[in-house]
């Protein structure tokens, strides 16, 4: 059964964008180096990472703002190539997208059940601070992994802003890269 994994790049003080994010500043204002990681030059640790990721996504969920921000970004393929897309919103879309991407507008958990399934034994990618918070304190996220970026941007998007309760997480796995922390937390399940 595919894990489901929330994979983002944050800042110091836990942003995942800037102040004033949009479609035209999807990253928002100050937030640019936040994916250098990835985009800028990475060392041979950090492409590891990059790759792994690429090679173990099954499917990704992500939020209508996300959607909204970067489809133009992305292109028709998404965040990742060849692999499903499921947006969870209230409403479907009247434009057409490419049939990678799946509107999904009864929840956060019926798309990580439709992701589950399209990802087979690969991982489900959660991408957006909004699904991530809404799947986290219902127990559908099974590891959390942040690439801490060395800026602070005082305001914009956090990561952890509205969970509700709680979350008890256990450190698997810890990387200093030249641009980023990479810091992976499997998530403690209590109960059943």
């Amino acid at each position: 059964m595919a894990l489901v994994i929330s994979d983002m790049s944050i800042s110091l003080d836990g942003y995942v964008t800037g102040p004033n994010d949009s479609r035209e500043n999807p990253f928002g204002d100050g937030a640019g180096t936040l994916h250098d990681w990835i985009f800028g030059n990475p060392d041979e640790a950090e492409r590891a990472i990059m790759q792994e990721a690429l090679d173990n996504t099954g499917a990704v969920i992500m939020g209508r703002t996300s959607f909204d921000k970067c489809v133009d970004m992305w292109g028709e393929n998404g965040p990742v190539a060849g692999v499903p897309i499921f947006v969870v919103t209230h409403h479907e879309p009247a434009e057409r997208y490419p049939s990678a991407y799946t509107f999904v507008t009864d929840g956060v958990a019926r798309a990580i059940e439709l992701a589950k399934e399209a990802a087979g034994d690969k991982v489900v990618g959660l991408h957006g601070a909004t699904v991530m918070q809404q799947a986290l304190p219902l127990g559908l996220v099974d590891e959390v992994f942040v690439h801490i970026v060395p800026l602070l941007l005082g305001a914009g998007t956090p990561l952890f802003g509205s969970l509700g309760s709680a979350v008890t997480l256990e450190r698997s796995d810890a990387i200093v890269g030249p641009s980023a922390t990479h810091l992976r937390f499997r998530v403690v399940k209590t109960g059943g």
